[in-house]
Formats: C-alpha cells, structure tokens, sequence
C-alpha cells in the first residue's frame, strides 16, 4: 500500500510538470518558456516536397555555414519536434537576441539571405517574401528564438 501511495505522488507530481510547460517539452532545456507567442499568416505554401529529411538537411546546411566562418557561431539552429517541424534559435553568447528588437532584427538579416535561395527566386515573390515563408514552405509549424538564458519569443505559423 505505501508503494502505490508513493508511486501516486510520483506520477502526480510528474503529471503536473509536465502540465505546467504545456505540450512543448523543450521549454526548460533550449529555452525559457517564451512570454509571447506570435501567430504568423504565411504568404506561401508548404511545398509539396517539404519532409522531415528536408528540415532537416536545412539546418544541417545552415550549422554547416556557420562552422565554415572564420569567427564562432552566435547562434545554433535545431529541428526538433516528432516530425523536425519546430525550428529552434538560440544564441551561443551573452547580449545576442535577449530583446525582442534583436530578435526581429535578426529575423531581418536571414530574410535577407533566405531572398537569394532557389526556392525564393522560383516563387516569383521573393521581394514580399520573408524568412518566416521560407522555414514554412519547408513545412516548420514554429520558430522560437531565444537567448539561451531568460529570453524567448515563439512565432506559430497559420
């Protein structure tokens, strides 16, 4: 009887962290649970190639790059998630995206890159276009950014 009253409290208990972070059980190990929570209208489509390997292969391609520099990363990109359809950022030093005006900024510059990729040129909008579109035409259903200490911003994709 003592065993199961223990056993109860353990899975109460482990029940009910698991509730407190929600459904997103990387929040606490890549980043904090973020204070907002942005929804984001794609204007382009999943591609119809978009998969699991894909998403993959992108951010293998981007950590590839990075490592490439002659200068340590800032940041280090994951796919997570049962299918890799959750983009995560986060910053390898202090005072790198800690504020939502640095992550927006940031988001910027690989709008600026992901505008030269095939996949851009080919839509024909590449110009009204963003980074945003291009991690969901790869089939990412969100993108959360984060400082690696206590700041995080998520954006999910419609």
């Amino acid at each position: 009887m003592k065993f199961l009253s223990i056993l109860g409290i353990f899975i109460l208990a482990f029940g009910y962290s698991g509730n407190a972070v929600g459904a997103d059980r990387h929040v606490g190990y890549y980043y904090p649970l973020p204070k907002q929570v942005e929804i984001y209208k794609s204007r382009a489509q999943v591609l119809p190639e978009a998969n699991q390997l894909r998403r993959i292969g992108f951010v293998t391609a981007i950590t590839h790059e990075n490592l490439k520099r002659p200068y340590p990363p800032q940041t280090v990109f994951f796919a997570k998630g049962e299918r890799s359809q959750k983009l995560i950022i986060v910053a390898l030093e202090g005072g790198v995206l800690d504020t939502i005006f640095r992550v927006r900024a940031y988001l910027a510059s690989l709008t600026a890159v992901a505008r030269t990729t095939e996949a851009f040129r080919d839509s024909q909008a590449e110009e009204i276009l963003t980074f945003f579109d291009l991690v969901r035409m790869l089939g990412f259903e969100q993108i959360t950014i984060s400082n690696g200490n206590a700041f995080s911003h998520q954006v999910k994709f419609e």
